[in-house]
This record gives C-alpha cells, structure tokens and sequence, in this order.
C-alpha cells in the first residue's frame, strides 16, 4: 500500500492529472468500457446478491453513466478559473477562484450499491484532478471482480488502482496519510474513518445513514401513498441508506394505510415473493441473522418469511414496535418496515427526537403548512414530499448527511467541488500604490473605524 501510495504521488506529481483534457480523455474511456460491459455487472450484481436486472440497470449503471456524461460535458466549465468581484480595498486587482485537485484520495464503498458507490466519487474524483485508490466491499465478491476489470483496462495503476481486502486492509488504508477520504457506510464505521483521518488532518466525506422517518398525515392519497413508499422501501430489499426506515402515520388513516402497502406489495411481487425475479436478497448471512433477531417477539402484519439458505426476508410490516425494542434501536437496512401512529404533532416531535438527524425525511400529506413545518422544524440530509428516495436523482441536487448521518454532499457539480481546493487568488496592478497601509501610520483612527465600507 505505501509503494501504491508513493506511485500515484509521484504520478500526481508529473501534473498530467491536471489537464482538463486528459482527465476528460478518461473519463470518455471509462463511460465506453461501463456500456459495453453493462450485462456483466447486471449479472456480477445479480450473482451477489439477486439484484434484479432493472435495479441494477436503473440505480448502478445508468446513474453511473448519467454521471459520466455530466462530468465529460461539463468539466471544462467547472474547472476553469472563476473570476470574481474585487474589493475597493484593493483596488487595483482582479481575483479569482482557482479549482485545483487535493492530490490522491482514497474512496472506500459498501455492498449495498457496490457499482454505483464506487463510481460516483471517482468520477468527481477524476473530474476534479486526482488520482485514487478504490476499496470495494469485500461482502460483493463478483462485483468487486468486474470493477477491477473496467479501471485496469482504462487506468493504469498509478493513476486509479483497486485494493480488496476485508475491514484488516481497509484499516491499513486509513493508516496511511491520504489528500482526501471518501466513505460510504455506517455511521459506526464511519468515526472510525472520521478518527483515522483526523490523525493527518485528512478532508473527509462521509455519506453515512440514519433512521429515516416518513410522516403520513390524514390529508395524503393513501393508494399512492402506499406504493411510493414500498417501492422505495422494498427496492435492492430496503439495503439502501436513503430508504424509508419507519412510518409515522396519523391515527385515523393508519389502518388504510397499512392495507394500501399490502396490496402494493402483493401487486408488486406477487402471491410468491421468494420466486418473484423482482426482489433481491440480503447480502450476507450476518446481516441476514441480524435482520431475522429484530423481528422476534414483534407483531407482524404481513410477510416475516425467511429462508436461511437464501438469506431470504420477504417485505415485512411490523405494528407499534416499542421504542427500546432491537428494531427501534438503530437504521434497519433491511426489508422490515415497523409503523407507528400518531395524533398530535407533539407525537411526531418525541419520536423523530429519539434518534438524531436523519440521512432522507419523507413527508406525505396535502396540507402546504404540514409540510412546510416539518421542513422548517427538523434537520435532516435531504428527502421528498409525496414521494421516496427520487430526490437522489436529480444531479442539481446535494445528496449528503448532517450530524451522526454524513459531511460532506456530492453528485453532479457537487462531486466536483467536493474533491476540489478552492484556491484564492488576488492579481494587483502595480501601476497605483497607495501609501495609506503602510507604517507610519497616519490616518487617524476615526476615520480607520469606517474602513469597512472598503472591504
């Protein structure tokens, strides 16, 4: 790892890296070797852990390529110099804002969407100048197999390399002294990173997770409701960080509610969800094991099927968890969906309040001053009115966490900022050189008091 280190520096070094068109030449690369490689990761991904095609296709290499095609067509305006105003201070200059990359940074991705995940940053990454070292989840063995492949056949290894391993290497990764830290996992995993990097005073982004809430009142269409919330509830088999992680739905329409979801599921997956091609699977047998211990002693709705040979869980409701209960505890990240009720809006205060800010907030009602309250009173990394998870796909917008969920934002232009140094320059003329600054100083100090206005 430290030889690999001492390339890609060396490599940073040669200032290659900082040419837009080179970086855009790789970028261009890159793109042409995930089309033409797209069913090998549809079926790297399936082999992992039964992702269905569509999934895979939608939220891994399409978003992958969505952002490929920003970056390469976008890059030279994000990177050029922006010139900004001046001050009368200091009068005569120009200044402007110089982008320039960090130097080599280190991505580490989970399994839960181990193609997208690595992808998104490292373009933002290579957009931005740098060179990187990528660590895939060891948990999507088959993925990790084909992403080796694309980067070797566009990269050489000074420049973008892969290092697999368990949580040992990644250890040994963070030990050593990188420009920039990218990490995608849980927030336990992440103060890990976070202290790791701190030893170096090492920039991080951390998109983590959190308990996400989404709110339904009495006002919202319950059939829509409902299939917008199991859609993205259910989706890669809740194993993603901006699903929903509990419901909070008022009392007088709880149990419409819930008939919606069973009907949205059944409708979506069949009589047969363990045969349906639709629904993929928990990714491992850990967090498999883990998911089936929440469920004891809870009152299931509907589903609660498992299959220890298939790390099988079906979509499962769960009614009124108690607040201390092994579900209620932390994120689920799994296809089990607990639903609460509530009355008064104190209700939703107390238990959003229990567990921090959350990575995604989901608000279903038809009352503008309901939603624009629960905006207003509650911080959380982004999220949606009357629908789930699609705020992630528009690039114009930051996705990132707050507090224990994440620092840090990216996609689009974003992921360019993010992995960039915004270098300050001021460009004085010489032929005017105003004695006022320099010592002795003479002017007197009521008159030093309105300086600001110079500034």
């Amino acid at each position: 790892m430290k030889q690999l280190l001492h390339l890609q520096r060396e490599f940073f070094n040669t200032q290659q890296t900082k040419h837009v068109g080179y970086r855009k030449e790789h970028l261009k690369k890159l793109k042409l070797e995930i089309e033409k490689n797209e069913d090998l990761i549809c079926d790297a991904i399936y082999a992992d852990f039964k992702k269905p095609r569509f999934e895979t296709i939608l939220s891994e290499t399409q978003f992958v390529l969505a952002e490929l095609k920003t970056a390469i067509n976008k890059i030279d305006r994000w990177a050029a110099p922006k010139k900004v105003s001046s001050t009368w201070a200091n009068w005569p200059s120009s200044d402007y804002v110089y982008k320039e990359p960090y130097g080599t940074v280190l991505i580490i991705a989970p399994w839960n969407y181990p193609f997208q995940l690595v992808f998104a940053p490292l373009i933002g990454a290579l957009a931005a100048g740098n060179t990187a070292v990528v660590k895939p989840s060891e948990h999507t063995p088959n993925t990790s197999k084909i992403i080796i492949k694309i980067i070797e056949s566009v990269f050489s290894k000074e420049y973008v390399a892969v290092v697999e391993g368990d949580s040992t290497v990644s250890q040994q990764l963070l030990a050593e002294r990188w420009d920039y830290i990218f990490f995608t996992g849980s927030t336990r995993v992440g103060q890990i990173v976070y202290e790791s990097a701190a030893k170096h005073l090492t920039p991080v982004t951390l998109e983590l997770g959190g308990k996400n809430p989404t709110i339904v009142d009495e006002t919202a269409n319950l059939k829509v409701t409902a299939d917008r919330i199991a859609w993205g509830k259910f989706l890669n088999a809740g194993q993603t960080c901006i699903a929903t992680d509990y419901i909070i739905a008022h009392q007088n329409i709880k149990e419409e509610l819930i008939e919606q979801l069973k009907k949205a599921i059944i409708r979506f997956y069949g009589d047969t969800i363990e045969t349906s091609k639709d629904f993929s699977r928990t990714v491992n047998k850990g967090h498999y094991e883990g998911l089936k211990k929440m469920l004891e002693g809870e009152e299931i709705l509907f589903g609660g099927n498992t299959n220890d040979e298939d790390n099988y869980i079906s979509p499962t409701l769960v009614n009124e968890p108690k607040r201390d209960s092994e579900l209620m505890k932390g994120e689920i990240f799994g296809p089990i969906l607990p639903i609460l009720s509530y009355t008064t809006e104190d209700e939703i205060d107390n238990l959003i309040s229990n567990y921090g800010k959350p990575l995604a907030t989901y608000i279903f009602s038809n009352n503008k001053k309901f939603q624009d309250k629960i905006i207003a009173n509650y911080s959380f990394g982004g999220g949606a009115i009357n629908d789930t998870v699609i705020h992630i796909a528009n690039k114009k917008l930051p996705f990132g966490g707050v507090g224990a969920s994440g620092i840090g934002a990216y996609h689009g232009k974003m992921s360019f900022a993010i992995f960039s140094h915004a270098k300050a320059m001021l460009k004085k003329g010489t032929w005017l050189d105003i004695p006022l600054r320099y010592p002795p100083y003479t002017l007197p100090l009521k008159y030093a008091k309105k300086l600001k206005n110079l500034f």
